[in-house]
């Protein structure tokens, strides 16, 4: 039998978008693992990025237990997460042309590595020039975002393009234009999020892909392990050690 309160509902939106992305963006869940795979072959370093509350699903890829070591965070101050006081100040920093080009400059991104852009509506101008200006130091892009706000919204970067135009690869989220999956007689506005959740999951279906795929190609992923096991600490001081060229967040 269904559920119907509103949790129950929640949480039934939120399992037929993951059903969605399984069935509708595994080829890109695929293109994105092998890309990360290539990079970690290849000796390059991996960076995620994400503004607002879409640094969450970032954030959750860094320094995870269960998850690649090599996973750097590109942290902007004033909009990495709700933190900064007033809590507005950093969707202000997010439509500020020129600031993507001054993070990337000070930032260890070089040619070869690979960064994830994190952007529900992809129309600001820091995710869309951040990524356009990481593609032009030859860095790989893998964008995960919400494609309907492309036909829904205006773009608010001065080139009138999208997070989604300027990416080696899409992963497209599926969630509707105003991130709310329900509604409710008496309640003037819809509510219950769900990008969070599904954000997230797609990005831990990339990083089981490329788990596998150096696996496939006779290479231990650098995976960390949790603290909170025995030998987890040994076993995570011999990956740092063993990548500490390419690990930024113990530096």
């Amino acid at each position: 039998m269904s559920d119907r309160t509103p949790a129950g509902q929640f949480l039934d939106a939120a399992i037929d978008l993951l059903r969605r992305i399984r069935d509708e963006e595994g080829d890109s869940v695929a293109a994105a693992g092998t890309l990360l795979a290539d990079t970690v072959a290849d000796g390059g370093r991996l960076f995620a990025f994400g503004a607002g509350h879409s640094s969450l699903a970032a954030q959750d890829l860094v320094y995870r237990a269960g998850g690649l070591a090599l996973m750097n965070l590109l942290a902007v101050p004033g909009v990495v997460g709700v933190d900064v006081m007033p809590a507005t100040l950093g969707s202000a920093l997010e439509r500020v042309d020129g600031l993507a080009g001054v993070v990337l400059d000070s930032s260890p991104l070089r040619a070869g590595d690979a960064l994830i852009i994190v952007s529900l509506s992809g129309r600001n101008a820091l995710p869309v020039e951040m990524a356009m200006k990481a593609r032009e130091r030859g860095v790989k892009v893998i964008g995960v975002t919400s494609v309907a706000y492309a036909t829904r919204t205006a773009s608010r970067h001065s080139s009138g393009t999208f997070l989604k135009d300027h990416c080696d690869v899409v992963l497209d989220s599926r969630i509707a234009v105003g991130d709310a999956e329900l509604t409710l007689e008496g309640v003037p506005a819809p509510f219950a999020p769900a990008s969070t959740v599904v954000t997230s999951a797609v990005l831990q279906a990339v990083m089981a892909t490329a788990a596998a795929v150096l696996v496939d190609r006779g290479i231990e992923p650098p995976l960390l392990r949790s603290g909170n096991v025995d030998g987890g600490h040994e076993w995570n001081a011999r990956v740092f050690e063993e990548y500490a060229d390419r690990i930024y967040y113990r530096q």
